[in-house]
């Protein structure tokens, strides 16, 4: 989407579309003057809109505090949590534009509370097109909220009066908007002018694709069943999907884990098709027959660990070992892997302190390769996690960048010579990726970089790119670095 030329009238930007119409929810009925939607299962009472936007909009106020979306919504009640989820993702998708409306409606910052209510519901209804409910149904159910709630209770009119303006000059106020960085793209303003610098190409489709729907993509375990069969138990049960890499299924819509045949049975898993390439690459070339030894070295919550055991193969001598820092996540390993009947050694371990666990549990013995997943800003997964572009500062980027450096220092020298190391990262940020690996490679002189994807841009199109046989926009973005040790 390129830029208005100079001089033209702001209302030449065209108007955004839905992204992703598949993935928007059904505007829903309303009863009387109150919209409702299902309520917790098994509950024949209905939840009333107007309680789901106090939901979204308390956990809007906790985002903004600095809470994680995931936090956020654990303080959700559960009856109403389903809701106001679908409902969260999209008002952090549209925060940008809701706060520039905010600004051109009032000019100094309501309270947290009523400002959150009012951002919420300028988000739902700016754009009529992409609007869940019909633009009045959100205005009234949100004034409603505002009346429900002693945090908002005194600024009820206020709200009512914006809210009610808004609708009046809707077309004026979001044209005056238009061209505002912040609500044209919905991210920081640090963020798109980092885009620009590192993908001057790619920046504005990366913004386009963060704002999108991601779509949900399997792992078909080929110890337990193989594609063929996988694809003919998806069409038995009438669910629609294109088939991505070697082992890979993308969903043409997303349903519960429960309802996907053999689930439980750990015939699949739930991994994008870009962290799907990160066994592969690791094991490419490799003697799985032989004794070898591999590190996840940052593992939770143990999709990659178990796809290294997948690839390997039920008589393969390869030993896994897994590396978490948190207790509470590397149990999520165990999980993952139990679910999937394979086996790991977990450690609850810093990757970074190979003092504290390598001679011990490992018994000093160098590794023929080690997969680090690196701690990152996440900048590639934001539309899985729309919280994360509100939530980051840019300071966290050179912060992130030091700890990723102190992670490849440790590790290298575990790495036996002719062995590798599989450095990736869930950024599209150069400084996490691309730069970090030219200044290793310029510290370490026995590291070579063979062939390796570089940074794979989310939403990509272009079928030159890495990845070549996915489809369009069904990636997240990621950065791959396969680093091995000279033999001399």
């Amino acid at each position: 989407m390129s830029q208005p030329p100079a001089g033209a009238p702001k209302s030449a930007f065209p108007r955004p579309r839905a992204a992703d119409s598949s993935a928007r929810p059904a505007r829903a009925p309303v009863v009387g003057n109150s919209p409702h939607t299902g309520g917790k299962p098994g509950s024949a009472q209905p939840v009333a809109l107007w309680q789901q936007l106090l939901g979204v909009a308390s956990a809007l106020q906790a985002v903004r505090a600095g809470q994680s979306g995931t936090a956020a919504l654990a303080a959700v009640d559960t009856a109403v949590r389903p809701g106001v989820q679908a409902l969260l993702f999209q008002v952090l998708r549209q925060a940008g534009r809701a706060e520039a409306l905010r600004r051109c409606l009032v000019e100094r910052n309501p309270p947290p509370a009523a400002d959150a209510l009012l951002c919420t519901a300028l988000a739902l209804c700016w754009n009529p097109d992409d609007s869940p409910y019909e633009p009045f149904t959100l205005v009234n159910q949100a004034v409603e909220a505002a009346k429900r709630n002693a945090a908002t209770r005194k600024q009820a009119s206020f709200i009512n009066g914006c809210l009610r303006r808004f609708l009046r000059e809707r077309d004026a106020l979001v044209t005056s908007t238009d061209n505002e960085p912040l609500a044209r793209w919905n991210h920081p303003l640090w963020w798109i002018e980092r885009l620009r610098k590192d993908h001057p190409q790619d920046w504005e489709q990366i913004l386009r694709a963060n704002n999108t729907h991601a779509p949900m993509t399997l792992r078909v375990n080929k110890q337990k069943c193989t594609l063929a069969h996988y694809q003919q138990a998806l069409a038995a049960i009438n669910f629609e999907y294109d088939v991505v890499g070697e082992s890979g299924v993308v969903m043409h819509q997303a349903v519960p884990v429960t309802t996907l045949p053999g689930f439980s049975q750990g015939w699949v898993s739930v991994q994008d098709a870009a962290a799907q390439m990160a066994a592969p690459l690791l094991l490419q070339g490799l003697d799985l027959a032989q004794p070898l030894r591999v590190l996840d070295a940052c593992a939770a919550p143990g999709g990659k660990t178990a796809h290294l055991l997948e690839m390997a193969g039920p008589d393969s001598p390869m030993e896994v070992t897994a590396l978490e820092i948190d207790s509470t996540r590397s149990a999520r390993i165990g999980e993952t892997l139990q679910r999937l009947g394979l086996s790991a050694q977990v450690l609850v371990a810093d990757a970074a302190r190979p003092q504290d666990w390598w001679q011990q549990h490992c018994g000093g013995a160098l590794f023929d390769a080690i997969l680090l997943d690196a701690p990152c800003t996440a900048s590639g997964i934001v539309r899985r996690h729309p919280d994360v572009r509100w939530l980051r500062r840019e300071t966290d980027i050179a912060q992130l960048a030091a700890l990723q450096a102190k992670l490849l220092a440790a590790l290298w020298p575990l790495v036996r010579p002719g062995g590798r190391l599989l450095y990736c990262t869930c950024s599209v940020f150069r400084t996490e990726g691309g730069a970090q690996v030219q200044t290793f490679l310029a510290h370490n002189k026995d590291a070579q970089l063979l062939p390796s994807p570089g940074h794979l841009i989310p939403g990509n199109t272009d079928r030159d790119r890495p990845v070549p046989d996915n489809l369009s926009g069904d990636h997240d973005g990621f950065f791959y670095a396969l680093l091995q040790k000279s033999t001399q």
